[in-house]
């Protein structure tokens, strides 16, 4: 069963850098892009988007400028490991109904098992991705931000809380979408037993960090093949909460096709049927979104407008065949279904990006950013702990979990355990 260890965490010191943490934590490092890594280079020079996101000052040395920056930190006294101790996290999140959301959960060291057994993935990985996180391990040897993991144990959520009650953070920041961030130390060993025992006591579903975990089982084995001995190795920082509703936020990820023909447009009724909805404005937009809602479809964005998106189940049932039964309503499966089809009689679009959020990829088709959109309607917790469970996998970027973990509350260096 899942084994979640305290650790000594590596910390920033705020009165040596004369700043709040807001300044020096980011976003997970996968949802940045390149005008949000600026500006977090710009919030501060220790900002932690300079060891996720490591920029080349001479070709291919941004992995040794990582492993640099984060040594001079710490030989500096900027990052200060505590004693070994779980770390309770809450989010806390004010809703467009203007209704209170809280998230918590523990950050500890968990140690590593093939996937499929104590650890369950619920969906696919590029392999792009994993090499580059790969690179960065080997090089820093730190986990900088936390794995997510989802617990079917019951009542974990409450356990954190009390926690909580005990008196006020340790480190707490309000991220730039007003995300209340805090982090409580665990210093109590009977509540340390509890949180162990009650995540021990079921598997855990990875919710985001699938790309991370697999390199961390890579470099493990790279170590083990070298006769390395590398305790630290042997574990990965791991944010865990209660698979549950009340403690998860899931938005869907939406496909952006560029390079679509006008042969690849006129083939899509082949695989699915096209109902308009009008133009392309944020209000058309929304109404599209609760259309799919409302009738389990996908939706679409081009030059014409935007349309629901029925895929032909007559079309597409040799591949449904192919496929688990616990996928079938996932619309990234369905996605995929229709590109496979397509892909039999026409050329597919040269490149296909993936957004969270629908208006800013319709918007993004609008100014000519993009040739067409799909739009995804988001998962449930009931499929993702489904597809876990049948030891399947949802297509990549199906899921996007939020609120996000801030990277830099806590780091975790493998030289320290």
């Amino acid at each position: 069963m899942p084994d979640l260890f305290p650790f000594p965490g590596l910390r920033y010191r705020l009165d040596a850098l004369d700043a709040d943490l807001g300044a020096v934590t980011a976003p997970p490092y996968d949802v940045i892009d390149e005008e949000g890594r600026a500006r977090l280079e710009a919030a501060h020079p220790h900002n932690a988007v300079r060891l996720i996101l490591p920029r080349d000052v001479e070709p291919g040395d941004r992995y040794r400028r990582a492993r640099e920056t984060f040594e001079e930190w710490r030989a500096a006294g900027l990052l200060v490991a505590d004693d070994p101790r779980l770390y309770v996290y809450r989010m806390t999140v004010t809703g467009e109904d203007g209704a209170t959301r809280r998230m918590t959960g523990v950050v500890g060291a968990l140690g590593l098992s093939p996937l499929g057994q104590d650890v369950l993935p619920h969906e696919r990985t590029l392999a792009k991705a994993k090499s580059d996180r790969l690179e960065l391990l080997r090089s820093v040897r730190a986990n900088l931000d936390p794995v997510w993991g989802l617990s079917l144990a019951e009542g974990l959520s409450e356990l954190f809380e009390t926690v909580t009650q005990n008196g006020p953070p340790a480190a707490g920041c309000v991220d730039e979408d007003g995300v209340e961030h805090c982090l409580f130390p665990v210093d109590d060993p009977g509540v340390v037993d509890r949180i162990r025992a009650a995540i021990a006591s079921t598997p855990l579903v990875i919710a985001d960090g699938h790309h991370r975990y697999e390199t961390a089982l890579a470099y493990r084995e790279e170590q083990r093949e070298a006769g390395v001995d590398d305790p630290g190795a042997d574990r990965i920082m791991m944010l865990v909460v209660e698979l549950a509703e009340d403690q998860l936020v899931v938005q869907p990820i939406h496909r952006l096709l560029r390079g679509v023909t006008h042969e690849f447009r006129g083939k899509l009724n082949f695989v699915c049927a096209l109902s308009p909805l009008g133009a392309n404005t944020p209000e058309g937009v929304r109404h599209l979104v609760e259309e799919m809602e409302r009738t389990g479809n996908l939706g679409l964005v081009d030059g014409k407008g935007l349309a629901l998106v029925e895929p032909r189940r007559d079309s597409l049932q040799s591949g449904f065949d192919r496929i688990p039964a616990e996928v079938h309503d996932v619309d990234a499966a369905r996605f995929d279904l229709m590109m496979g089809r397509l892909s039999m009689s026409v050329d597919l679009p040269r490149e296909i990006d993936y957004r969270h959020d629908a208006q800013a990829v319709a918007a993004m088709v609008l100014k000519g950013a993009a040739d067409m959109a799909v739009l995804l309607r988001p998962v449930s917790v009931v499929q993702i702990a489904a597809v876990a469970a049948a030891g399947e996998r949802m297509p990549q970027k199906t899921t996007f979990f939020q609120p996000k973990p801030r990277t830099g509350l806590v780091f975790r260096s493998l030289d320290l355990g």
